[in-house]
């Protein structure tokens, strides 16, 4: 009976690990309309750090020419 106790752990810690790869590619393969979002999510972000770069070249040509 103790040796079933101590089997147990190491049997079931390789089948958990099994099952969570199991579940993980599973998730991955279903997900097939996601590269269409993420595309638009990719432009939007884009978007977003070429106008905070815009910010930032206004903010420093300002610093620059502005008299110390």
């Amino acid at each position: 009976m103790n040796g079933l106790l101590y089997a147990l752990p190491l049997l079931a810690c390789p089948l958990v690990m099994g099952a969570m790869m199991w579940f993980m590619m599973r998730s991955k393969h279903g997900a097939q309309s996601a590269p269409a979002a993420d595309r638009q999510e990719l432009i939007r972000l884009r978007k977003g750090i070429e106008a905070l770069r815009g910010e930032q070249a206004s903010r420093d040509t300002t610093r620059h020419n502005s008299p110390a």
